[in-house]
């Protein structure tokens, strides 16, 4: 389903991937998906906001869509590391992982861009 359009963000062009409609995603859950030949963690939130990390903790590759998540942080389901949604920033220090800017379209698409 990917539709790619261009943005620009900080000074860097990043495309725009459409991925999936929101109804895809469980609320309080996470899945991976490729898209542009990445994987990428969607997560929706309780909040209805929707969050898209890179799918794989720096560690051991854990596979984060599968980790606990809540409004600020996943946590990696091989080792407990909390990543920040936001940041990517690591609760240990370990190195951070990708943090991706997403939408929601007005006809309920998410939208990750890379």
């Amino acid at each position: 389903m990917s539709v790619p359009t261009r943005a620009r963000a900080e000074g860097a062009e990043r495309t725009a991937h459409a991925v999936c409609p929101l109804e895809e995603l469980p609320v309080g859950e996470g899945r991976a998906y490729v898209v542009d030949g990445r994987q990428v963690a969607l997560f929706r939130h309780r909040s209805g906001r929707v969050s898209a990390v890179q799918a794989a903790c720096p560690h051991a590759g854990g596979p984060l869509a599968d980790g606990q998540v809540d409004e600020r942080v996943v946590v990696c389901p091989l080792h407990l590391n909390a990543f920040d949604l936001a940041t990517g920033a690591s609760s240990t220090g370990a190195d951070p992982i990708a943090v991706h800017p997403c939408r929601i379209s007005d006809d309920g698409v998410v939208s990750v861009e890379l």
